[in-house]
């Protein structure tokens, strides 16, 4: 209601100026200063009107958000967000966590199984080795020499299932 009467304010304000600039033109002495105190307070207090209620609109809906924001459905609202985003939080660091873990255990059992092969490599070498050893007399040389460049091969490459075959071929020989 208030923007329409200070539009009409406004759109009123035009013809009392053109009604001025006829009187000038005219030359009718004292009206048109009037007038013109008149349209110009006409048009000032409709401008004031609309920054007025503009500003009252304005500080209405910040009071409005702000005694909205500090209500308890929204403080309420709030909390139960932040508890839910607490909670997506907390499953996702459990589960990199659990991830974490996982990983560090399966580098953990490939270094122990590594290391448990080496010396399960190193004990079975070590006893090809005594049963070539006392089986050497009793071979020819050249059998006994492919024995010992199949033992050397199999021990450098770290191959366990060789090891075996051989020490099984060596224990036949016996």
């Amino acid at each position: 209601m208030i923007i329409r009467i200070s539009l009409l304010l406004v759109l009123a304000a035009l013809p009392v100026f053109l009604l001025v600039e006829v009187l000038l033109w005219l030359a009718v002495s004292g009206l048109p200063g009037v007038l013109t105190m008149l349209a110009t307070a006409m048009l000032l207090s409709g401008f004031a009107a609309l920054i007025i209620v503009g500003l009252w609109g304005v500080a209405k809906i910040i009071v409005c958000s702000v005694l909205d924001y500090f209500s308890a459905k929204q403080r309420v609202q709030r909390r139960f967000w932040f508890a839910k985003a607490r909670q997506n939080q907390v499953k996702r660091l459990f589960f990199f966590k659990t991830k974490q873990i996982k990983y560090f255990n399966e580098l953990s059992r490939k270094r122990l199984l590594k290391q448990n092969n080496r010396k399960h490599i190193r004990s079975l070498s070590k006893t090809i080795d005594k049963e070539l050893l006392s089986i050497k007399t009793r071979l020819p040389g050249a059998a006994y020499q492919q024995l010992q460049q199949d033992y050397a091969r199999y021990r450098s490459r770290q191959d366990i299932d060789g090891l075996l075959t051989l020490q099984q071929k060596i224990s036949t020989l016996v």
